[in-house]
């Protein structure tokens, strides 16, 4: 993936309408270098070009967007009330799988949310599959689990008082 002088130009980043260079310059100089950030990269095909479902289901916020020169996606970052996480299609030197290669889910993205229910019903109708539904257990969490259109197994849950 690369891209052109005209792409760089014209590329918009996310919401804020700005140039991709302009974006990234605010975008890094905002970033403390003193805290920590966790932010998982899933794994996706290549060939992709829509990842609405998580805008629609979790109100994802997409800061970066990268596409191929085909259209495809590259790589995408997203925030959901400030937690990072990333999108990228897998290539030679990503060292990265999707779930349908692995056999599986590699990781499960735990998500905390205020409404369990609410945030899972938003995924499923976006287009997730349920693999458990929403439960209060002994542990003294709400869960709910379910997969992506890509297979990433996510955890939407809180703590219960």
């Amino acid at each position: 993936m690369y891209l052109s002088a005209i792409m760089m130009d014209n590329f918009i980043a996310g919401s804020q309408n700005l140039p991709i260079l302009e974006y990234l310059d605010q975008y890094l100089h905002n970033m403390s270098p003193l805290t920590t950030h966790f932010a998982p990269l899933l794994a996706i095909p290549n060939g992709v070009t829509d990842v609405s479902f998580y805008t629609k289901a979790f109100d994802a916020v997409e800061l970066l967007h990268l596409n191929n020169d085909d259209g495809s996606v590259h790589v995408v970052e997203f925030s959901i009330d400030g937690a990072l996480f990333h999108l990228h299609e897998v290539t030679q030197w990503s060292g990265t799988v999707i779930p349908q290669q692995a056999g599986g889910c590699t990781a499960a993205i735990g998500l905390f949310v205020p409404d369990v229910a609410a945030v899972f019903n938003r995924a499923i109708e976006a287009g997730a599959k349920e693999i458990k539904p929403v439960k209060d257990f002994e542990y003294g969490y709400r869960q709910g689990e379910l997969l992506d259109p890509f297979g990433h197994r996510w955890i939407i849950q809180r703590k219960l008082q």
